[in-house]
């Protein structure tokens, strides 16, 4: 068997979106191919939501309107990223098998009429995607239109947890190989804990709702058993796939909107990394959002380039309130994910849909049809990608890095914590926030990878490290890193049990401090810091009691529970420098900090105005410098090179006008920034 291919196989920047002609009569679907090529799309998905029309009964398939269609893709020069349909079983499977329906937490059975999975822990459920992943591979390996596939469709969204009899049983069996004995399950669990401890392995359950709180590394290791549940049935389709097929397989993630599935291990079963992403309308400024989303994106893909599987044209129809873009935001969007290491720009859906749950969801063929602001915009950006072929394959270089922990995550959210009012959400936000705006483009990481080429190291909320992962970011620090670490990191290790010497304590040597007491502040409290050289810094929400043990004080407590106590330490650490920050800074604070931490590392921040987004992908001969204008007014930038967009020469100087765009060509050599 050859293994796929890196990339499809298809010219320039990829462009398109789902395709669901199934809903639609067979003579819209010539309109459709017509329009596609007017807007310059070359890739579409299709069949994603097609099982109950490709396998009428059980082993009983129809295939003709599939071959239809994809010989009419073909013929217009379109080509096909083929999907699973398995994310939205049929009828009859349900009528079948009702013991695969998911039951949740509380002990209700999901019914059937929505989107979403039956559980992954099902035989049959797993008998049937496989099934059909086989037949449709066996059919398409070699049809020309078909150039990647498309297995399931948001894994982990809407359902996750699964708390049927079955996935009850088979999480034992996980945890048998996990721990090998009860000893082992009970030490891991801290059991002895209000009488919790397990004679016998048919007496484990899954964590569901009890009177008080369940125990907390039950609900990590069920977290993590789903997570391993939904692999396993991606890897039983890809691999029904490639005993057919050598193109490549992905499916598609939601990077920074769903944090059920752990996106580094799924990052190394996938041939190309894809996301979905949907502004969240209530953010003013999620373009930030987006950008964090890119970035995750491109990380847990090695770097490499990746697909936009979704995004939209305009408002979506999920949200309390669906706010519509405004012209030319849908470009910005686009550029954006490409500028961050995207080399496909593709949308939910193409053709808006009369009927179902999604028919208020924008699309690039909206309900006002081709005569409309929406349709105008998707055929420019058609043009303008077009225009932007040789981007591709190019790479983006990123010199500081930001901790971004699935497992971490999990059980940070878990109940009981000392304050509702700290999230790693928005913890990663503030700090992601803050390098977007002094223009410094940041990866995201584990606490286990090399970092070591990496100027600076942000660890916003790594509420989870284990021992071995501390002594990893220790020895970045050692080696001449710098590392800022915030506040409520390096509690607990992998059993979410605190660390031996209390909190912080992984991570003591290397930031010569340790935390006596957490001391979270009242809702709505604020307190004030005061630097070394006077100016006062404002927090809200968290404040801790320090013991200073080597490092320098950068700041203190004015008032509030730690008033007069250490806030923010410095520590030289080897040839490297570690921060402690702990208390949650508003932005003008926490600016003046990480200017700080920025000058230790030897990190730049941009000059560019605020507001304007400049990023760089670089191939070997060329940097293209992405320029994405959120501001109300045009900015003037010092660049040398070629305008791709407009094909003008810069001549050192470009303006780019209020929301607007610009890419910019540099020769390596003559590389200009901003």
């Amino acid at each position: 068997m050859t293994r796929a291919t890196p990339w499809p196989a298809l010219d320039g920047i990829a462009y398109g979106g789902d395709y669901n002609p199934e809903q639609w009569p067979r003579e819209v679907w010539d309109e459709d191919v017509r329009l596609m090529r007017e807007a310059g799309v070359n890739l579409v998905s299709v069949g994603i939501f097609s099982w109950a029309l490709l396998e009428r009964r059980e082993g009983v398939f129809d295939f003709a309107w599939l071959d239809e269609l994809l010989d009419l893709l073909h013929a217009n020069g379109i080509h096909v990223d083929l999907g699973t349909p398995t994310a939205s079983p049929p009828a009859w499977f349900f009528h079948a098998h009702p013991e695969a329906r998911v039951v949740t937490r509380d002990g209700r059975t999901m019914g059937f009429g929505s989107r979403g999975m039956a559980s992954p822990s099902s035989p049959a459920y797993r008998t049937a995607v496989t099934r059909i992943a086989d037949a449709l591979a066996a059919r398409y390996a070699t049809h020309p239109a078909v150039v990647m596939w498309h297995v399931h469709n948001e894994y982990g969204v809407p359902v996750g947890e699964d708390y049927s009899p079955t996935s009850v049983a088979a999480f034992r069996d996980w945890l048998r190989e996990r721990y090998g004995s009860l000893d082992g399950l009970n030490a891991a669990w801290g059991t002895a804990f209000w009488g919790q401890h397990y004679g016998d392995w048919e007496h484990v359950g899954a964590p569901a709702d009890a009177p008080s709180v369940v125990n907390p590394a039950q609900r990590l290791d069920f977290a993590r058993f789903t997570d391993h549940q939904l692999r396993a049935c991606f890897r039983l389709e890809r691999d029904a796939i490639r005993a057919h097929a050598t193109q490549p397989v992905t499916t598609n993630f939601m990077a920074n909107q769903s944090w059920t599935t752990d996106l580094w291990a799924w990052g190394r079963e996938v041939d190309i990394v894809s996301d979905d992403h949907y502004l969240w309308a209530a953010d003013p400024d999620g373009h930030v959002g987006l950008a964090i989303a890119a970035d995750l994106s491109r990380s847990v893909g090695g770097g490499a380039p990746w697909i936009l599987m979704e995004h939209s044209t305009s408002a979506v129809n999920w949200q309390p309130r669906n706010v519509a873009k405004r012209p030319g935001e849908m470009a910005r969007n686009s550029l954006t994910h490409l500028a961050r290491g995207a080399d496909a720009i593709l949308f939910f859906q193409w053709r808006a849909s009369r009927s179902g749950a999604e028919k208020f969801h924008s699309a690039m063929l909206p309900h006002a049809g081709t005569d409309s602001r929406v349709w105008r915009e998707v055929v420019d950006l058609g043009t303008a990608l077009g225009r932007l072929g040789e981007v591709r394959g190019a790479r983006v270089q990123a010199e500081a890095a930001v901790l971004w922990d699935f497992e971490s995550f999990w059980a940070q959210d878990l109940e009981w914590r000392p304050s509702v009012d700290v999230t790693h959400q928005a913890q990663v936000r503030a700090y992601y926030e803050q390098l977007w705006r002094d223009g410094i483009t940041a990866d995201f990481a584990l606490p286990g990878h090399d970092l070591s080429g990496y100027r600076l190291v942000v660890v916003p909320a790594q509420y989870l490290l284990s021992k071995a992962d501390a002594d990893n970011l220790a020895a970045y620090v050692r080696g001449g890193g710098t590392l800022v670490v915030s506040f409520f990191s390096g509690i607990v290790d992998e059993n979410d049990a605190v660390h031996p010497g209390g909190y912080l304590a992984p991570l003591a040597d290397a930031l010569g401090v340790r935390v006596e007491e957490f001391l979270p502040l009242r809702e709505g409290e604020t307190i004030t810091l005061e630097r070394a050289d006077g100016a006062a810094l404002t927090a809200r929400a968290w404040a801790e009691d320090l013991i200073v043990d080597g490092a320098d004080v950068v700041a203190r407590y004015v008032d509030g529970p730690a008033a007069g106590r250490a806030a923010l330490t410095r520590h030289a650490y080897g040839a490297g420098t570690g921060w402690y920050v702990s208390t949650s800074l508003d932005a003008d604070s926490l600016a003046h900090v990480m200017a700080a931490a920025y000058a230790d590392a030897g990190v730049s921040a941009s000059v560019v105005p605020a507001g304007c987004e400049v990023v760089v992908r670089s191939s070997d001969e060329h940097d293209f410098t992405f320029v994405v204008n959120h501001r109300d007014d045009a900015v003037d930038l010092a660049l040398d090179g070629t305008e791709l967009l407009t094909g003008a020469p810069t001549d050192g100087a470009l303006t780019v006008p209020a929301g607007g765009i610009a890419v910019v060509r540099t020769a390596r050599e003559e590389a200009g920034r901003a």
